[in-house]
């Protein structure tokens, strides 16, 4: 498709909202997908781009919590490991679904995602913690799961990831971030990688937008650093109400 400078002008300022939103509670992809939906991007090519960007947010959330010292290293190795594989077979799976079903797919999938990002509490409270080999486990189980849920739809992940690595694995929120964020980046790649070589992604618009989540991600991990996260869940609302509108409107249900 062409790309018009109206892309860049909806695209770019979304997505670095969504870094900024994603490195403080996750759910970015809440905000990241839809905005290329609204630009007019085709399903697939949305997705495809959308990790595109995303990994380069990813990289820079990532690297903050490991400097700050809240990626345990044996633990964030077996969770990637087994989010590449979760997250490439989710790919290829989004990659066989046609454009339209995707949007019926999305059309059920955004609203209960929406709900129950926007309702989360369950990590204000810490848990005991679990043993070594329980808490790698679990781990694994989650980021396959979540790998294979983030490969083919996305938007919720990072939250989904802090949810049931404290509540499961009963880390505590600082860690359960940290280890999200390696898992995220892992998981962004390999779809990422999957879409890129079946030619599903917009590279200027990908790249453009990269930058943008790079700075939004920089700006999100200082602010959970510092405690602030209150204006996200309300912005997240507004964009998964227009998006749903979008859609509806697009597959001409009425």
């Amino acid at each position: 498709m062409e790309l018009t400078v109206t892309h860049f002008l909806i695209v770019c300022p979304l997505v670095f909202l969504a870094g900024f939103v994603d490195a403080i509670a996750g759910g970015g992809g809440l905000i990241s997908l839809p905005a290329y939906m609204l630009a007019g991007v085709p399903a697939h090519m949305a997705l495809g781009t959308n990790k595109l960007s995303a990994t380069f947010g990813a990289v820079i959330s990532a690297w903050r919590y490991s400097k700050k010292g809240y990626t345990p290293l044996k633990l964030s190795l077996y969770c990637v490991v087994c989010a590449l594989a979760g997250s490439a077979a989710g790919a290829r799976l989004a990659l066989l679904v046609s454009d339209r079903y995707f949007k019926i797919v999305m059309l059920v999938l955004l609203p209960i995602t929406g709900v129950l990002v926007t309702r989360k509490k369950a990590f204000d409270r810490e848990r005991p913690p679990l043993s070594e080999k329980r808490t790698i486990f679990l781990g694994m189980l989650i980021s396959v799961g979540l790998g294979l849920y983030d490969g083919f739809y996305g938007p919720g992940t990072g939250t989904f990831l802090i949810l049931l690595l404290t509540s499961l694995a009963h880390l505590r929120l600082h860690t359960a971030n940290g280890v999200a964020k390696a898992i995220n980046l892992a998981t962004n790649i390999a779809a990422a990688a999957v879409f890129l070589t079946n030619g599903s992604a917009l590279y200027l618009l990908g790249l453009g937008a990269g930058l943008f989540s790079i700075a939004g991600s920089y700006a999100g991990t200082v602010c959970f650093e510092k405690g602030g996260a209150k204006i996200v869940r309300p912005v997240m609302i507004l964009v998964i109400v227009l998006f749903f509108v979008k859609v509806l409107s697009e597959l001409e249900l009425f």
